[in-house]
């Protein structure tokens, strides 16, 4: 056995980035990032709530709105729109996330008030035009029916419904070709209002730009959205249904593709670091993890295999799974399963738990080399609540995990055996 390899005091200093709050008179707070030496500026921001918003009969509304944003505002058309973005080198565009509506703008310096502008129009005065919404909508369900048959994409919403029935999170983010044939322009257009409220808006500004500068840009862009009304946390976060389940759809093709889901911590929670350290250790590292190892170094039953921490604003999973031939997937989980339970009954080793650590905080530095990095980084820290100051003690907070932590948090997460499951294949010998 190696020794432990202790990590460098050196290394355990969180990044060199300092954040300023920066409020406008519309009460909206922007974390800033100045960095003039480049003449680039970043926005990245989260309107509360995505796709969990959409109405129980209208899974895939708040994903075709983000593509619908920039597709004509205000005076300008979809084409003019488009063509103003194209001929400033603007990057803009939105995403509906399952727990939040995100939107990024990067832009040079010198293009900033036509940017700016742009952004504001978009969120201020969308158009939503016949043509647009037709095409925007043709283009979505072509991508929903290319993924019909898509392995992966079955797998994971046939997951998603069986651990949360009758919740939003058991919908599929971009809806299904039922729900996205049936949605019509006014309603996208009553949704885009709920969805773009100042409620619980976070954004995140890095680049060349002065705090009295974007104290007054955060009013022109936000200040006339609706102040909406932030969405209630649950009490306890929600249960994982299903758990102790196989599920399989079947499908002809010659590998399995084999998911598994157990309850995880929430972002908050104090375990989690210790839990991303063990994550590391079972399937998070994508050639040292014990799941890599086993399952592909030397058995050679599969090419990946991987393990994640889910968390989400309402609940949370440890998510994994693998792709394999069918008549491998029953020793494939076997030998997941005895990792599991390895960890829930006699914890990793010292070494492994350094080493995962040295890993976890001698990378963090290469999520801060550029602007729109950066500003992402933050973005995340401000949707889950915490503030910039976590920066500098991220670093520490892992060095302190000791084995005894990871050991206690091995037996917390996968002390129960019982995994939620779905295959999509034809596997042999699963039930």
């Amino acid at each position: 056995m190696n020794a432990p390899i202790a990590t460098p005091l050196a290394a355990i200093a969180g990044p060199s980035v300092t954040v300023q709050k920066v409020r406008g008179a519309c009460g909206v707070e922007a974390w800033l990032v100045e960095e003039h030496s480049l003449p680039l500026i970043a926005l990245d921001f989260a309107f509360d709530g995505g796709a969990t918003r959409d109405p129980d009969n209208a899974a895939g509304s708040a994903y075709l709105v983000s593509g619908l944003l920039d597709e004509g505002a205000g005076d300008l058309d979809a084409e003019a729109f488009q063509g103003t973005m194209a001929d400033h080198a603007i990057n803009l565009g939105f995403e509906a996330r399952r727990d939040d509506f995100h939107g990024h703008l990067q832009t040079l310096s010198r293009h900033r008030d036509t940017a700016f502008d742009l952004l504001a129009l978009a969120l201020q005065k969308p158009r939503f035009d016949a043509d647009a919404v037709a095409r925007v909508k043709a283009q979505v369900v072509a991508g929903l029916q290319r993924q019909a048959q898509n392995p992966d994409t079955l797998c994971r919403n046939a997951l998603y419904a069986t651990a949360f029935p009758g919740h939003a999170y058991g919908r599929p983010e971009k809806g299904d070709i039922d729900s996205v044939s049936r949605l019509e322009a006014d309603g996208l257009k009553g949704l885009s209002r709920e969805l773009l409220s100042r409620a619980g808006l976070k954004l995140v500004v890095v680049g060349d730009i002065t705090a009295s500068e974007l104290a007054q840009r955060i009013d022109a862009i936000f200040g006339a959205l609706p102040e909406g009304s932030p969405r209630r946390l649950p009490a306890e976060p929600l249960p994982i249904h299903g758990l102790g389940e196989t599920q399989v759809i079947d499908l002809d093709v010659p590998q399995t593709v084999l998911r598994f889901v157990a309850p995880g911590p929430m972002r908050n929670d104090p375990d989690f670091i210790a839990a991303s350290v063990l994550n590391h250790i079972l399937g998070g590292s994508a050639f040292t993890s014990r799941l890599f190892m086993e399952v592909r170094e030397k058995r050679g039953l599969a090419y990946g295999v991987s393990s994640s921490l889910l968390p989400m604003r309402e609940s949370a999973m440890v998510v994994g799974g693998t792709s394999t031939r069918n008549d491998r997937v029953a020793e494939s989980l076997a030998v997941i399963r005895e990792e599991m339970t390895k960890l829930a009954e006699e914890g990793p080793s010292e070494h492994e738990v350094e080493e995962a650590k040295r890993y976890i905080i001698g990378s963090y530095p290469l999520r801060f080399d550029t602007s729109p990095k950066i500003a992402s980084e933050l973005l995340g820290l401000a949707i889950y609540g915490f503030e910039p100051e976590f920066l500098s003690e991220r670093n520490r907070l892992f060095a302190d995990v000791t084995l005894a932590d990871v050991k206690r948090v091995g037996k917390r997460l996968f002390g129960d055996p019982r995994l939620l499951l779905q295959a999509v294949g034809r596997p042999v010998g699963l039930v």
